[in-house]
């Protein structure tokens, strides 16, 4: 039974949920309960877990020796290549990597990378569960947005690591990801909230974690949260 604390800690979270969107502070996992994964039929033709690890070792390896990018780039540290289970249900993919990210050669990992984990936490997940990259691999001078030609050359990377890890739901946060993947120019306000496909993976837009930092406000963070909650039911990731 729970407790009387637990419960009213259950309802304020609730309903700061309903009123502000939310602080995405933790769901409990223990009351979420998850969809399987496919159908049986699919599942048989599922890649297993050992060799999509191994490609993405192989593909890792390729993009160190043929990324133009990466040999034309000045000053990155780093190859921050992508993070998280190759099993995954759930990726996100941001723009390309920053100061904290190409000095651990991990995807966020900086300010917007703890808001993305409280993000993950509170849809129910932990970030294992999950995959993270980039449309870069490599940091930008003075973390510069990345152009298009730049997008355009490290990008097939970014389409091969999901089709090794053929996640039934991709995210994408903030604007360059999302054009990337969608191939169009539409503003974020237009983007977000609404679903699309890439090559047959359902595609939610929603604002980067760094967007967020800098304007959290009710508004925002409700968009986001939004955002979240239609990921969520998309994954049948509900209350138990």
């Amino acid at each position: 039974m729970p407790s009387e604390r637990a419960i009213k800690a259950a309802r304020q979270h609730a309903e700061t949920s309903r009123l502000l969107g939310v602080d995405f502070l933790p769901r409990s996992t223990r009351a979420v309960s998850v969809l399987p994964r496919k159908t049986e039929a699919v599942a048989e033709a599922t890649v297993p877990s050992s060799d999509k690890a191994g490609a993405l070792s192989a593909l890792r390896a390729r993009y160190e020796q043929q990324s133009e990018v990466a040999k034309s780039m000045p000053g990155w540290t780093n190859i921050v290549f992508g993070d998280g289970s190759p099993d995954a249900r759930l990726m996100f993919v941001g723009e390309a990597p920053g100061a904290d990210e190409d000095e651990q050669g991990i995807p966020f990992v900086g300010r917007a990378g703890k808001k993305l984990n409280e993000m993950i936490a509170a849809m129910g997940l932990t970030r294992p569960e999950v995959y993270i990259a980039n449309v870069l691999k490599v940091r930008p001078p003075n973390n510069r947005t990345p152009t298009p030609e730049e997008a355009a050359l490290d990008g097939p990377f970014l389409a091969e690591q999901i089709e090794i890890i053929q996640p039934e739901v991709l995210c994408t946060l903030g604007r360059p990801a999302a054009n990337f993947l969608l191939d169009n120019r539409e503003a974020m306000g237009s983007l977000r909230g609404r679903w699309f496909e890439y090559r047959g993976i359902p595609l939610m837009p929603t604002f980067h974690p760094a967007y967020l930092l800098r304007s959290y406000t009710p508004e925002v963070r409700g968009k986001v949260w939004s955002d979240l909650q239609k990921i969520m039911e998309r994954l049948g990731l509900s209350p138990s």
